[in-house]
């Protein structure tokens, strides 16, 4: 063995080997004779850095790719990162403000050239940065989403949807960005309870002095009214049928209608209809043929079919119209209202409903085996709860709005001619062959046909990410694809679980006619110890790379899995990366403990070694188990704590104490060379949970070849056969007996320097001299007695139903002994008394359930057996 240092520095360790796993390419796959394991990462946005929540879902991948490696798997974990369009292109033109360059004022292909050079600069700091944390990741096969591979795969569903007639161009309502410019989906928008205020504003009816009050929240809407509705079963209105009411300030004249959808509950049961800005409106203007206003700019701020307030922005206007009704006597109240207002999921910027004009995919169709695969478990979730939340949603799904209005993306490959038609084809040239083709009449030059401006949502990207990492679109019957398609599990956040998760089982069904992946680890989401959502504006998440610094890389993957149960939330502390740091100190401080003893060959092995060493092999065959059960059953933080008992109590705190020679005595061979190799088995128990430290000391226990890795040594597998149930249940009970000797040497201040005598009240037949021999060892007794009769003078305590006696001897105080039992003795009588009063009142006996009168009965009981024990023990003293 080579020289080890005194102390455990984890930046210099994991420096090292990190570069030893890269030069040897240790990481890297290729297709061969090997069952696959493959892992693609969920991708970060290529603007991200490194927080809590890329801490807890990598740490858990490296995981699971580096125990499968080392079972024999071909591993691969797969790099990457996202374009994140919205983000991205919000970066950049940030950027650009700061040189006091305008988007607007710039051609596309200007823009995109600042967008790559940013990327190519900034873009990617992540995945270095997971290279710290210790990511096991084929660096070779790094992927992004806008790669000339993954962009054409794109560009090929999309055309492939379109003619299967699943993607189509059309005027709906969408959740508008103001703040980005941009429409998004669905699923993109958070709903947010907010405190919000009722208007209650007059409309008056055409040629009458009567009026309707209208309850909203968005008076500043109101210049976009195109009607009035009511319940037609409203008896309070049914007299206005077949007139129109005067659209507040702008006058305009807007037909009356009825229908059931609206609640005569709510406010004043009438409700104003804005078709151009609520999507309930644009279903009732759908409904009725009634005129749509658009009265807001891209940005938020009010147009000029507005009228009034022209520029404003939509929150400001909502303040200034209230004096304008004031004034002109239409404003009847204004109340305190709750409602849920829906944000963009990127800017945190409140969601505009508006009518555009925007592609749309048909996903009817592609969810129905999508969400049969989840439920017949052909995809197992871990946990499984997130199965009806899937359902819900893949029952309930709307076609996806896939364009965004933003140049940073893949541009949809859409070309409009003179004649309005439109031409889906993947490039220029071929779209302009097509239109020859379909309208010769036209006489077309290639300038003529004008591409779509819009790029595809950032989903539509990455939904193909198991396959176009792979090049499974472009080349479906490639090595790779057919190699490691379908991947073993994704490890993603629940909240994710219909923007990726769903769409790709989707996409996998529809062009590769296979699943993505067989089964998906939800992580929980990491909170601070309020349980608080970790964020940079509330200031409660640490700095991960920080945190690698203080605690090093596997203190800190220690500590995000210490206390991670699959699907729910992590509650994080600094002390559990402490806990992780304490643990590889543990460790290192174990190995120079083996490492500092001396062998003397012609020394043969005592006893209670041999003992000793038969019963870790029992309890480590038997922890293989439940660390290898504990891994099906995506329970990593329980093996990990299995891993951590084992070496920290089972290993350093019993077998060393036991194995380790007395001071300055050398050790036999036989008892040294078996620690060695079940050290060795440890480390690589451990390894793919701290994989620094244990590489660190597996290269340190024997001579390793130069490209040699514990990556690739055998992950221990549980034996049937191999576990010894008696001697686990033997030594179980000898740890009892040396705890008990510990613990009166340390109520009555014993030094561990004085030895003790042991009398064991059973016959000397039903004696077992190696659990004897560890006993013997580790309480420092000068001797076992077995006795027939018990022994006066001593102290007791029993121990599965055999009574042990230590003699006073020089080393007990019995003075001090006599106080201690006699004050146990009062307080156990009071107990007692106190007991005895509530059983004998007959309404307690009568009333209470059966179990607590029995559980009373029980402490009685107890009591009872209590004093008679402290009673006899006080009598022995007092002889």
């Amino acid at each position: 063995m080579k020289e080890i240092g005194t102390k455990y520095e984890p930046q210099q360790i994991e420096r090292k080997w990190y570069n030893f796993w890269m030069e040897q390419q240790l990481f890297a796959s290729t297709p061969d004779e090997r069952e696959p394991f493959t892992i693609v990462i969920p991708p970060p946005n290529v603007t991200g850095v490194l927080h809590m929540g890329h801490m807890l879902n990598n740490t858990i991948q490296d995981i699971l790719v580096r125990r499968a490696r080392m079972m024999g798997f071909n591993a691969l974990w797969v790099p990457g990162t996202d374009h994140a369009s919205i983000a991205t292109e919000a970066k950049v033109v940030n950027l650009l403000k700061e040189k006091g360059i305008d988007k607007k004022d710039i051609s596309r292909e200007d823009f995109l050239k600042y967008a790559w050079e940013w990327k190519e600069k900034h873009g990617g700091i992540i995945l270095q940065q997971l290279k710290k944390l210790g990511a096991s990741c084929d660096w070779n096969r790094t992927k992004f989403t806008m790669d000339e591979d993954l962009s054409e795969s794109v560009i090929d569903v999309f055309i492939d949807l379109y003619r299967k007639g699943k993607i189509y161009r059309g005027v709906r309502m969408v959740n508008w960005d103001p703040k980005a410019l941009t429409a998004v989906s669905d699923e993109e928008v958070l709903y947010k309870e907010v405190q919000s205020k009722l208007y209650y504003i007059k409309y008056p009816i055409e040629n009458s002095d009567e009026f309707l009050t209208i309850a909203t929240t968005r008076p500043e809407t109101l210049f976009g009214d195109t009607a009035v509705c009511m319940h037609p079963e409203d008896e309070r209105y049914s007299h206005l049928k077949g007139k129109k009411a005067l659209v507040p300030l702008v006058n305009r004249p807007v037909p009356l209608i009825f229908d059931d959808y609206v609640d005569r509950e709510f406010g004043t049961g009438a409700l104003k209809v804005t078709p151009a800005h609520d999507i309930n409106d644009y279903n009732l203007g759908l409904k009725y043929k009634l005129d749509s206003i658009n009265i807001f700019n891209d940005d938020g701020t009010l147009n000029q079919d507005a009228q009034f307030l022209v520029g404003k922005d939509r929150f400001e206007a909502r303040k200034e119209v209230v004096p304008l009704l004031e004034q002109a006597g239409l404003l009847l109240k204004v109340e305190e209202y709750t409602n849920k207002i829906g944000y963009s999921e990127r800017t945190n910027e409140v969601i505009e409903p508006k009518l555009s004009v925007q592609w749309f995919c048909d996903m009817a169709a592609l969810a129905k085996p999508a969400l049969d695969v989840v439920m017949n478990d052909t995809i197992k979730f871990y946990p499984d709860k997130f199965k009806n939340t899937y359902a819900h949603w893949m029952e309930n799904v709307k076609d996806w709005c896939i364009s965004r209005q933003l140049w940073w993306g893949h541009r949809i490959p859409a070309y409009y001619l003179p004649n309005k038609e439109v031409i889906v084809a993947k490039t220029r040239e071929e779209a302009y062959q097509m239109a020859q083709s379909q309208y010769p009449e036209l006489n077309l030059r290639p300038e003529d046909l004008q591409q779509d401006e819009d790029v595809l949502d950032t989903w539509f990207s990455s939904w193909l990410w198991p396959i176009s990492v792979f090049d499974g679109i472009r080349n479906p019957q490639n090595p790779d694809i057919n190699y490691y398609y379908p991947t073993a599990t994704l490890i993603t956040a629940p909240d994710i679980i219909f923007f990726w998760v769903a769409r790709m089982i989707m996409a996998g069904l529809e062009w590769k006619g296979d699943i993505p992946f067989k089964s998906v680890y939800f992580t929980g989401t990491v909170r601070d110890s309020q349980r608080r959502k970790m964020s940079k504006s509330l200031g409660n998440s640490p700095d991960p790379i920080e945190l690698m610094d203080i605690y090093g890389a596997d203190g800190v993957r220690f500590g995000m899995l210490h206390s991670s149960p699959a699907g729910n939330d992590l509650l994080f502390e600094t002390s559990l990366c402490e806990q992780g740091r304490n643990f590889s100190n543990k460790i290192w401080n174990a190995f120079r403990l083996i490492k500092g003893w001396e062998i003397d060959e012609h020394a043969s092995q005592p006893l209670h070694t041999a003992t000793a060493l038969r019963w870790f092999h029992s309890k480590l065959n038997e922890t293989i188990n439940e660390i290898q059960d504990n891994f099906e059953k995506y329970r990593l933080s329980d093996a990990l704590m299995n891993t951590y008992k084992l070496i920290w109590d089972d290993f350093c705190s019993w077998l060393l104490e036991i194995v380790k020679p007395p001071y300055q005595q050398p050790i036999d061979r036989k008892s040294f060379e078996e620690t060695i190799d079940l050290f060795e088995k440890l480390m690589q128990l451990l390894h793919p949970f701290m994989p620094f430290i244990t590489e660190e000391l597996w290269q340190q226990l024997r001579n390793r070849s130069e490209k040699e890795s514990i990556m690739y040594a055998k992950f221990p597998e549980f034996v049937p056969d191999k576990t010894d149930t008696i001697l686990l249940t033997r030594f179980e009970q000898t740890q009892k007996i040396i705890e008990n000797i510990r613990r009166i040497r340390t109520e009555k201040n014993i030094a561990q320097k004085n030895q003790l005598e042991l009398f064991i009240l059973k016959p000397e037949a039903d004696a077992l001299p190696e659990m004897d021999a560890i006993v013997m060892k580790l309480s420092n007794l000068s001797g076992i007695t077995y006795v027939q009769d018990k022994v006066e003078g001593a102290l007791t305590f029993i121990e599965y139903n055999t009574e042990h006696f230590i003699p006073f001897g020089s080393h007990i105080n019995i003075e001090e002994e006599i106080r201690k039992i006699e004050e146990e003795l009062c307080y156990t009588e009071g107990f007692l008394k106190s007991t005895l009063k509530k059983l004998s009142n007959e309404k307690f006996v009568a009333g209470a359930p059966e179990s607590v009168v029995a559980i009373e009965r029980k402490k009685q009981a107890d009591a009872e057996e209590k004093i008679a024990l402290l009673q006899t023990k006080l009598q022995e003293l007092t002889r």
